[in-house]
């Protein structure tokens, strides 16, 4: 993040309401995108991989995200793919597309981080994405998934 907090940032143009925040009125006009797909696998990789590491609030794309803003990014990957969601584009978001998505976005942080790469637990993430979002069965939480990973890691002996 550009700087450690947003407290400088108001939005009094905003008025929101108790009503406002029930509202699915909207929701049913939006449209999913193939970057908005992209976008959702990417903060999931990125905040998995971080977990993995023992991070567990992380700042992503300047905005300081936890397990929440994956699990709302995995949980719509899911659902997607379910209910064969189409995209704006008109591309059904099928667990092959995804799987491609999923590809790419580790092929461009391979890229970004070079020899960081080599180092990351972005390969864990990905298997761990891949089987979450890929699978038949929904899991409850996408930390309970990744913990038997943490658990395996060799701890220093003192």
């Amino acid at each position: 993040m550009p700087q450690s907090n947003q407290l400088h940032v108001r939005r009094e143009d905003v008025n929101v309401t108790a009503a406002d925040l029930i509202s699915t009125q909207g929701f049913e006009k939006g449209a999913i995108t193939e970057k908005g797909l992209r976008l959702n696998v990417n903060i999931a990789l990125l905040y998995m991989e971080a977990w993995l590491s023992g991070n567990g609030c992380v700042p992503i794309h300047n905005l300081m995200e936890d397990a929440a803003t994956a699990e709302i990014s995995r949980s719509q990957i899911w659902q997607w793919v379910r209910h064969s969601a189409k995209t704006k584009e008109g591309r059904t978001i099928t667990a092959e597309y995804v799987g491609e998505v999923l590809n790419d976005e580790i092929a461009k942080l391979r890229k970004d981080l070079g020899e960081k790469y080599s180092r990351s637990k972005f390969e864990s993430a990905k298997a761990l994405l891949a089987g979450t979002i890929l699978g038949r069965e929904y899991a409850d939480f996408l930390t309970s998934l990744c913990y038997e990973s943490i658990l395996s890691i060799p701890r220093p002996k003192f």
